[in-house]
């Protein structure tokens, strides 16, 4: 999965926790709309991890101690 991919990947797991939250009634997420959520939560946060990785590897190579030393919002940029 190359990045373009991964991007449209998070877009359609982005709208798919704006449907969830959007069922929200005065009880709240049912317990099957509530264990979608925190699926869909997991799955982006892996995504943005991913995300992450790739391109603190593409900046920094091999060497993960220059990444580290870096302030994440440094690392992590969205697409422009």
């Amino acid at each position: 999965m190359d990045e373009n991919d991964l991007f449209q990947h998070i877009e359609k797991l982005v709208d798919e926790e704006k449907t969830l939250r959007s069922r929200t009634g005065a009880d709240g997420l049912s317990d099957e709309d509530l264990q979608r959520l925190r699926a869909v939560e997991k799955r982006l946060d892996q995504c943005w991890d991913l995300l992450r990785q790739r391109r603190a590897k593409a900046e920094f190579g091999d060497d993960p101690d220059a990444a580290q030393a870096r302030p994440v919002d440094e690392v992590e940029s969205y697409r422009q």
